[in-house]
Order: C-alpha cells, then sequence, then structure tokens
C-alpha cells in the first residue's frame, strides 16, 4: 500500500468510524468528549487543492453530525479547521528555511513542532465546537474548562496515534 492516496483514505474512513464508534459513546467526568477524527485534517497534506480538502472537512464534521445530531457543528468546526491550518504551518515555521507545503508527520517533523501544531488546531476546533454548541456565555467558565480538558485529551490520543502508527524516522 505504497499510494499516498489510498493512505489518506484508509486512514480517514478509520478515523470517521473509530469516532463515531467508539469515542462519541466516551464521555469522561462529564465533560470530555475526544474528537479524533480531527487527525485525518491535521495529517492532510498541504498541497492538496484547497477546495479538495474543504470537501474532506466538511464530510468528516458532516458525518460526524450525522451521527451525534448536532446539526452542523463538527462540519463548520472542520471547515474552520482547513481554513486556519496554513497560518499556522507558517506561523510555527516563519523562523525555518523552506516551504511550509510538507505533511505534518511526526517521520518529518520534530515532536515540539508536532505538540504545538496539534495542541493550536485541536483547541481551536474544540473551541468552536463548544461555543457552537453552547452558544451561550452563561456557565463560560464551565465551557472553559471543558474546552481545555477536550483539548488535552484530544491532543494526548491525536499524538500517541500519530507516533504509534507512524513508522518513518526524521530525516
Amino acid at each position: 500500500m505504497n499510494n499516498p492516496v489510498v493512505k489518506q483514505v484508509l486512514r480517514f474512513i478509520l478515523l470517521l468510524l473509530l469516532q463515531v464508534l467508539v469515542c462519541n459513546h466516551v464521555v469522561l467526568y462529564g465533560y470530555i468528549n475526544p474528537n479524533i477524527y480531527v487527525l485525518a485534517i491535521l495529517l492532510l497534506p498541504l498541497n492538496v487543492p484547497k477546495s479538495v480538502q474543504y470537501i474532506i472537512a466538511f464530510a468528516a464534521g458532516f458525518f460526524v453530525d450525522a451521527f451525534i445530531q448536532t446539526f452542523g457543528v463538527h462540519a463548520s468546526a472542520s471547515l474552520m479547521l482547513v481554513a486556519l491550518r496554513p497560518y499556522v504551518m507558517k506561523l510555527l515555521e516563519i523562523n525555518k528555511k523552506g516551504d511550509y507545503k510538507g505533511v505534518p508527520v511526526p517521520g518529518k517533523k520534530d515532536l515540539k513542532f508536532m505538540v504545538v501544531y496539534t495542541v493550536i488546531l485541536v483547541f481551536i476546533h474544540q473551541l468552536f465546537v463548544t461555543m457552537l454548541e453552547v452558544f451561550s456565555f452563561q456557565g463560560f467558565f464551565i465551557s472553559l474548562i471543558s474546552i481545555l480538558l477536550n483539548t488535552l485529551f484530544t491532543t494526548v490520543l491525536v499524538l500517541c496515534i500519530q507516533y504509534i502508527f507512524t513508522p518513518e524516522k526524521k530525516q
């Protein structure tokens, strides 16, 4: 299975199934619900056409929304993630020479980059999801705790999955 498109499609399907069949039923302490499907979006190569990235993000979010009946919350958060991803990449690689068009995977980036990249984008995603679900400033601190705990838990899961299933070594 050397075809990168087949790998991306299989990873996309596997992560979505894992999200809707397992992670949507995991609620820890009433606040933590991991959203590991964002990994499919985070690992998209940046040289994929923007329109294709938006279609993939919308499809992922719509699929999750359909199973948990959140009416577009995850679809819009996924679209936001795709829109902001290139800017986060530019911000993180501002001092480095070379282009930022690569694939952000552990085999090509160091641990510090992967942690910061994942934390920033997962936080943005969780913030967007939580604010759209709550749509109020009532219970602001509870929402903030939920955002932070979800970000932490999802980030740890995403990084663990990336480092377990990425066989490439840094060059």
